[in-house]
């Protein structure tokens, strides 16, 4: 009896019970709660990388790696592969010049007890018509083993698109802007030509059209592989016209099956080669310009070189046109763009074409440039560079073996010389001396005592000396001006020297940007910055050493001599805004030198008299800057010859000119004839 007690006063309470069956109850479902949160952030993070990466492939148009996130059971749902999908893609977007894809307002939702998420954005995007009205998109992302992929179909291209509906895009192509010169003379324009084109139904298949395109190939001068990359295009039917070369107004046009011609305009220079380093030229989209710009199409014509490309936004204008979905019958189902079009802007420069062409055809034959300048409001009037190339030639379609022949071209007829650097010779001395008068170390009356035709400070220098051309025992600025004296303007250097003379430089545009809209160098004092030799300070004073500065940037150096002391920035297009001008020299240092560089043609000793027939007054200063000592002993260096000339009457020019592999004389003889004449430009 007692123990059968014992056993019943051993059983659990009810309570007791009851808190652990709670408490089992508890931890079960505590598992299956932390079980279930665990796989649901599972999935919504399994989710929200295939969202992630179906967009961001989106974005970069990579629709390889979009067709990697996408369901199989939806492509296949619609007849389609990952190989169409990515394909329609580039079909579609490819052919409307789809570029610059930005999605916006993400979401990723899922609805309770749903077993799929919801994926909606929003996308905008340029075409070729332009910026495109944002569109929204939404689908599903649908759970497949561990992972999750998106259920697509063509909606998720434009929303309303179905499987089987086409795209179409008709444009329109305003005309490309002028470009002027001061007086509203075209500088480049429209014209005509022709343009061959392919017809592919009169290609052929099989061999005879492999035969046709190889023939084509052969005459124009283009690959096989380009011809059958544009026949390739979406858009292209069996009766479309697709152009593959631009031909001159006056060239042959032979008759080949599959090769259609139309008249076009197109662009034509009127001064040619006499502006073609200036102005450039234009020609159809290369496969590299549609990667880099894709609302750019095969046909389309932009800026390649020069001006041309510099402002090609502005010239171009904006196409206009329709792009619209249609279905397979070819009915209009929507409008997805319409655009107006809009002609190119005119741009008008401050070049004078009469002065362009008269430059031009003065230094024809010869590897040299002129820059002509208003030295009072910086207008450039002319920027010559010879050699040059035929700029008309390169927009209709140049062959490759013309090209070539520019190409291995020794005098580099594609090298625009006013914007290249070189040592401006004794040209430079104006600066020099402009420096000297204002820190008062020059004065214009003092003559300095010199023997011989070379000088050196002293033993220290070793082998280097400074040489003159003229052996006069005494020399004052003005005869040093017009002797051009190189010992005379090297030791006023080292009177005043680095210190004063790298200050002076300051005044003027080294390491300056002149924002021109031409490709350039900052101009250098020497190629540490400093001048931090006696020699090399002795050098740049007569314009040499290290100095490099191009002829654009002679001419805005020597502004300050015919202009009062003010240098002016130069400027090439009228609306163009420049730095302020800058006092580099004192007026008084100015008129000193002014004058010094007009008795330099005046006196029949002067360097520059050969100028002395125009009746004109004109200021002037040659110079001859040494480029390569000859190897051959007794033989003088090689030399490019500069000639610095302003109007010293009214200030209405001044100009740089340059001949390399000659002296200043050459540039003289060469230039005379158009200075003789500059009245008659104004």
């Amino acid at each position: 009896m007692r123990n059968s007690t014992n056993r019943r006063d051993k059983k659990l309470p009810l309570w007791a019970i009851i808190s652990i069956v709670v408490a089992l109850l508890a931890v079960i479902g505590g598992g299956i709660y932390g079980y279930t949160a665990w796989a649901e952030s599972r999935d919504e993070k399994a989710a929200q990388k295939t969202a992630d990466t179906f967009i961001a492939a989106l974005e970069k148009q990579n629709y390889k790696v979009m067709s990697k996130v996408v369901s199989e059971e939806s492509l296949t749902a619609i007849d389609y592969t990952k190989e169409s999908m990515a394909e329609r893609y580039e079909t579609v977007y490819g052919g409307v010049g789809a570029a610059e894809l930005k999605v916006s307002e993400l979401s990723l939702t899922q609805e309770k007890g749903a077993d799929h998420y919801t994926l909606s954005y929003k996308v905008n995007m340029e075409t070729a018509l332009g910026k495109l009205e944002e569109k929204n998109y939404e689908t599903t992302l649908s759970k497949t083993d561990d992972d999750y992929q998106v259920d697509w179909n063509t909606h998720l291209i434009f929303p309303d698109m179905e499987p089987t509906d086409k795209i179409s895009i008709t444009t329109t192509v305003g005309e490309r802007g002028d470009i002027l010169d001061k007086n509203g003379s075209p500088l480049a324009t429209e014209g005509t030509s022709w343009q061959a084109g392919l017809q592919p139904s009169a290609l052929g298949e099989g061999e005879q059209k492999t035969t046709i395109l190889n023939k084509i190939a052969e005459t124009y001068d283009v690959k096989v592989e380009e011809l059958e990359k544009l026949l390739e295009q979406g858009w292209v039917t069996p009766d479309s016209f697709v152009p593959f070369k631009g031909l001159t107004q006056d060239a042959e046009l032979p008759q080949i099956p599959g090769v259609l011609y139309q008249e076009t305009t197109a662009r034509m220079y009127p001064l040619n080669e006499a502006a073609s380093h200036l102005i450039g030229y234009v020609g159809e989209v290369s496969a590299e310009d549609i990667e880099k710009d894709p609302t750019l199409r095969t046909g389309d014509v932009i800026g390649k070189s020069g001006l041309e490309a510099t402002y090609d936004d502005r010239l171009r204008g904006q196409k206009g046109g329709r792009i619209e979905i249609k279905t397979s019958d070819g009915e209009l189902k929507t409008v997805l763009q319409e655009t107006e079009v809009k002609n190119g802007e005119d741009i008008t420069l401050t070049i004078d074409t009469d002065i362009q062409k008269a430059a031009y055809d003065q230094l024809t034959g010869e590897s040299g440039s002129a820059v002509f300048m208003n030295p009072t409001d910086g207008s450039l009037l002319a920027l010559v560079s010879t050699p040059s190339y035929d700029a008309n030639l390169m927009s209709s379609g140049i062959s490759s073996e013309d090209y070539q022949a520019y190409v291995d071209d020794p005098k580099s007829p594609f090298l625009a010389r006013y914007a290249s650097g070189y040592a401006p010779g004794s040209t430079f001395k104006v600066i020099t001396a402009g420096i000297g008068l204002d820190a008062g170390t020059i004065i214009p009356t003092e003559t300095q005592k010199i023997e011989g035709l070379s000088w050196q400070k002293d033993a220290s220098w070793g082998d280097y000396k400074v040489t003159r051309v003229k052996d006069n025992p005494s020399v004052n600025l003005a005869d040093a001006f017009a002797y051009s004296d190189n010992i005379y303007f090297a030791r006023e250097a080292l009177e005043m020297g680095a210190k004063v003379y790298q200050d002076g430089l300051k005044n003027y545009i080294f390491g300056e940007d002149l924002k021109l809209p031409i490709a350039m160098n900052p101009a250098q004092i020497s190629n540490s910055g400093t001048l931090d030799s006696e020699g090399l300070l002795a050098d740049t004073a007569f314009g040499q050493g290290e100095l490099l500065l191009n002829p654009i940037q002679q001419a805005a150096s020597y502004t300050p001599f015919a202009n009062g002391g003010k240098l002016v920035y130069p400027k090439l297009t009228a609306d163009q805004e420049t730095a302020e001008s800058k006092q580099a020299v004192t007026p008084e240092s100015a008129a000193i030198i002014k004058e010094d560089l007009v008795q330099t043609v005046e006196k029949a000793y002067g360097s520059s008299h050969k100028l002395a027939v125009i009746d004109k007054q004109i200021a002037a200063k040659t110079g001859t800057a040494e480029t390569k000592e000859s190897e051959i002993e007794g033989e003088d260096a090689e030399t490019n010859g500069f000639l610095l000339a302003f109007d010293a009457e009214n200030s209405s020019y001044l100009m740089v000119a340059m001949i390399e592999g000659k002296s200043s004389g050459s540039v003289i003889d060469a230039m005379l004839p158009m200075l003789e004449k500059m009245d008659t430009f104004q």
